[in-house]
């Protein structure tokens, strides 16, 4: 009897496709700087290129990799670049990629404890050792009252922290026959979008956040919170939360989060502190007053694929009171009822999050933490400062430009003096010559450069060519009478 094809990939057919796959990317990784950072691709033009039909018979691995090169690789736009300025970085690097292979090779649904007790305690234990190095309070470990579960983006740790507030506000009634229009939620005006979708996710409604007015240097200000709050109360409505940014995604920002804890103490809100990139920075000692007054929150989480080399998506979440999480977010249907989950003594992570299936992600961090250690982290979270700084030196020496908000780290916010539409076209320009890629905001009004120094592997000369890039194309925009 003939033998049967299985179609599947052999053991020796991965182990040398895997060590092609291996070397395209660490090729990629050395050779990056030598594409366009922002895409060239057309609309529509990467789609083309793919046909449109699944192939009837399966194809050579090596032909599929050589497609990923020739048909894929035009259409990205490269985040790995040491040019990459733009957004805030989402970093990758060689531990982490590993990390995330095995990962991928475990194959793991890290639902409930006993669908993968590994998975389970790597993520704990990671997030406890992270907690204590971000200088974070004893409430957060797993070992007090709350802890701490990776979820796949700041988004999602600020809609389950709303949600918590919810059902806490409302003793779980919101659960059961949904919002009545009168629980109201607080941030900045520079606060990050996901929090008014978050409101419309959870049902409370986005004319229901309240965005209050920031001061000179693009921060909350504490005081007319507490009028909003105040004026809220007086027309019958229930204040349930408020979010301050530790890293504003237009300015980097930082609110001032005593001040604010304070306020929710004494108003009884859910306090949720969004540090997504610049909670990074509180590795360092000389940055841990970044989490002065963080005693006060109730929820708090920040994103190691951006500034801690870790590979999206992996963003930490923290939660000082685990119970008000659970019992907001958990549904326990019989299919999923084991021993271990009966016996109170593990954490099942679908009770910590809005989807049941999770991947393995601490693992990936375990990597990065363990290759880098502190001191490597330190170091690279320190350059990259530095390198920021020095470019504000260059800005502020040079009579065309100016900076137009605070560099309490790694972005810089600047602009050409003139008209918007001067700065727009500087951008463009740059944008367009592939060396560098800028992205910019509005700040009073006026159109602003941003200029982030983060990426895994920026360095000196990379912040020095991206700033000869701009003057060049500033002047030659001049030169032509814009």
């Amino acid at each position: 009897m003939a033998e049967q094809k299985s179609y599947h990939m052999s053991p020796e057919d991965f182990r040398r496709h895997g060590r092609e796959v291996i070397d395209w990317i660490a090729d990629y990784h050395e050779n990056v700087a030598r594409y366009p950072v922002l895409s060239r691709a057309r609309p529509g033009e990467i789609g083309d290129s793919l046909g449109d039909e699944v192939p009837e018979d399966g194809e050579d691995f090596t032909a599929i990799l050589q497609d990923a090169t020739e048909r894929i690789l035009p259409g990205m736009t490269h985040w790995q670049s040491p040019g990459f300025h733009a957004y805030f970085p989402s970093n990758a690097s060689g531990p982490a990629i590993l990390g995330e292979l095995l990962s991928a090779g475990l194959g793991v649904q890290g639902m409930l404890w006993s669908t993968g007790p590994a998975c389970t305690e790597v993520e704990t234990r990671v997030l406890d050792m992270l907690a204590d190095l971000l200088g974070l309070p004893e409430a957060y470990r797993s070992t007090g009252s709350g802890g701490g579960v990776i979820q796949d983006s700041a988004s999602s740790a600020v809609l389950c922290a709303l949600i918590a507030a919810r059902e806490r506000d409302s003793g779980l009634r919101t659960n059961r026959a949904g919002c009545d229009g009168t629980q109201v939620a607080y941030c900045s005006t520079q606060a990050h979008s996901s929090l008014e979708k978050a409101m419309g996710v959870a049902g409370l409604g986005r004319a229901n956040l309240r965005q209050i007015a920031v001061n000179e240097r693009f921060a909350l200000d504490p005081a007319r919170l507490a009028a909003q709050i105040k004026a809220d109360r007086a027309g019958g409505l229930r204040p349930i939360f408020a979010c301050a940014t530790l890293g504003t995604t237009s300015s980097n920002a930082i609110d001032p989060i005593a001040a604010i804890g304070r306020i929710c103490r004494d108003e009884g809100l859910w306090f949720h502190v969004d540090a997504a990139m610049s909670g990074t920075a509180a590795i360092c000692p000389e940055h841990r007053h970044l989490h002065d007054g963080i005693e006060y929150s109730d929820s708090y989480c920040f994103n190691p694929h951006k500034w801690m080399f870790t590979n999206f998506d992996c963003s930490c979440f923290w939660v000082a009171d685990r119970a008000a999480l659970i019992g907001a977010l958990s549904i326990l249907p019989e299919y999923l009822m084991n021993e271990a989950t009966r016996s109170g003594a593990v954490f099942d992570y679908r009770d910590w999050q809005v989807p049941l299936g999770r991947r393995f992600r601490a693992l990936k961090l375990w990597f990065v933490l363990r290759y880098y250690g502190v001191e490597g982290l330190r170091h690279h979270i320190r350059r990259h400062i530095e390198l920021a700084r020095r470019l504000v030196g260059w800005i502020e020496a040079d009579h065309h430009f100016e900076i137009v908000a605070p560099t309490p780290l790694n972005l810089v916010c600047f602009r050409h003096l003139g008209s918007d539409e001067l700065n727009e076209r500087i951008m463009n320009e740059i944008n367009g010559g592939g060396k560098i890629f800028l992205t910019h905001t509005r700040l009073n009004g006026r159109f602003v450069l941003r200029l982030c120094v983060g990426q895994s592997h920026t360095e000196a000369e990379h912040v020095e060519r991206a700033w000869e890039l701009i003057v060049d194309a500033a002047q030659g925009i001049r030169e032509r009478g814009m």
